[in-house]
């Protein structure tokens, strides 16, 4: 399907476009309703956290891919989760003065066009920090190829989070992102 639609990246307020940010993620990511709903409490929690970034990519109003993050902290759920994973592989000092890359998604429809990549770039250049951090479905998807293509290499592996069945990988990079890939509506249409 070819996309003619201009999108634009912008800052949201991600309490008040959680649910939207959600739809997309429950297209993107295949979540279930009662998963929303339980992801609804996790962002509106995310969004009252110091420090967040929340970016939107819109396109004719509406929104086709978000993505947030904030400086990560020991003492959040998900450093609790993946801490003895990076500690056992000798990268524990990852979870100190880095900023979190949360959650991307973006539309199936509107993936493989740089919005991901534009979304991502501009979290990280947003956090005025020296690395970034995340975690992916551990398995060669386009999202882990996109990651590797902007500078992130795999710190961990095989981590695994309550309630889920797949394994995730915990993925680190050096700011500034690489070059990496880029789409000229990225580049011409990202602000």
């Amino acid at each position: 399907m070819e996309q003619l639609t201009e999108v634009m990246i912008e800052s949201i307020d991600l309490a008040a476009w959680a649910p939207y940010a959600l739809e997309v993620q429950a297209q993107a990511f295949g979540l279930t309703a009662e998963e929303v709903a339980v992801r609804l409490q996790i962002v509106g929690r995310h969004a009252q956290q110091p420090g967040v970034i929340a970016l939107g990519a819109m396109s004719g109003g509406r929104l086709v891919g978000f993505g947030y993050g904030m400086p990560n902290h020991r003492e959040h759920w998900w450093s609790t989760v993946i801490q003895p994973h990076l500690e056992a592989q000798g990268h524990g000092d990852w979870l100190d003065d880095v900023f979190a890359v949360t959650e991307l998604h973006v539309l199936p429809g509107f993936q493989g066009q740089g919005i991901g990549s534009g979304l991502i770039r501009r979290l990280c250049e947003g956090s005025g920090l020296r690395r970034s951090i995340l975690s992916a479905i551990d398995a060669e998807t386009p999202a882990r190829r996109l990651y590797r293509s902007l500078g992130y290499r795999d710190l961990a592996r095989a981590v695994r989070f309550p309630n889920t069945d797949r394994p995730y990988a915990v993925m680190g990079a050096t700011l500034p992102l690489l070059p990496g890939r880029t789409a000229q509506s990225q580049s011409a249409n990202s602000r």
